[in-house]
């Protein structure tokens, strides 16, 4: 919902960024894994029960995914880089609840297991949407140049993101804040089903 608000502000900065990177030598799926090797960083330091240090990893690796997009644009992008830098993310978002069932598996368990059947959910419904959007020659650029079709929704990258970085700050809360948050998956999910029942019924 947040998303291409944010692409609007950030996009400029991460651009310029971005060139710099690339005449650096850096590669967007270079720029992608170390993204995905921070949010892991962030995924270990709540496991082991330092829920505030993990914010700067995780902060920065989401950083990071926003520049492989910069970097790729200022040299070449791939359907390899879009496909990395999706999956990337989707073990990013598993690894940061699952971090927390971990460091509390009594307290956490059951929300977190209901947070990941969320996620898992409304990741399945935005690939399928964008399946169905690529074979209908449809196009979007709302949350920037993307290599596949990124569908709108309640919850995007940027309340994801806020999301964690709450749970970090109030870890005590996370079963509360999980059950919260996955219902409003699940809602983000089913709205994106009826849309594309709307859309793609013959």
């Amino acid at each position: 919902m947040l998303d291409r608000r944010a692409r609007q502000l950030i996009d400029p900065p991460l651009n310029q960024i971005g060139q710099g990177l690339a005449q650096r030598g850096f590669t967007a799926n270079g720029v992608t894994l170390i993204g995905l090797g921070l949010g892991l960083v962030a995924a270990v330091f709540i496991a082991l029960g330092a829920p505030v240090l993990a914010i700067i990893p995780l902060l920065l690796g989401r950083l990071a995914d926003g520049l492989d997009g910069a970097v790729a644009r200022a040299t070449q992008k791939t359907d390899f880089g879009g496909y990395l830098d999706i999956t990337s993310d989707f073990l990013f978002y598993g690894a940061i609840p699952a971090a927390f069932v971990i460091n509390d598996p009594a307290m956490n368990g059951a929300a977190g297991a209901f947070l990941l059947t969320s996620f898992y959910f409304n990741g399945a419904s935005f690939l399928g949407y964008a399946i169905l959007a690529e074979k209908h020659g449809h196009k979007t650029d709302a949350q920037g140049q993307k290599s596949l079709y990124y569908s709108n929704g309640i919850l995007e990258g940027t309340e994801t993101i806020v999301f964690f970085v709450l749970l970090c700050l109030f870890s005590a809360h996370f079963a509360a804040l999980a059950w919260l948050f996955g219902i409003v998956c699940f809602a983000t999910a089913a709205l994106r089903i009826y849309a594309a029942y709307q859309i793609y019924t013959d």
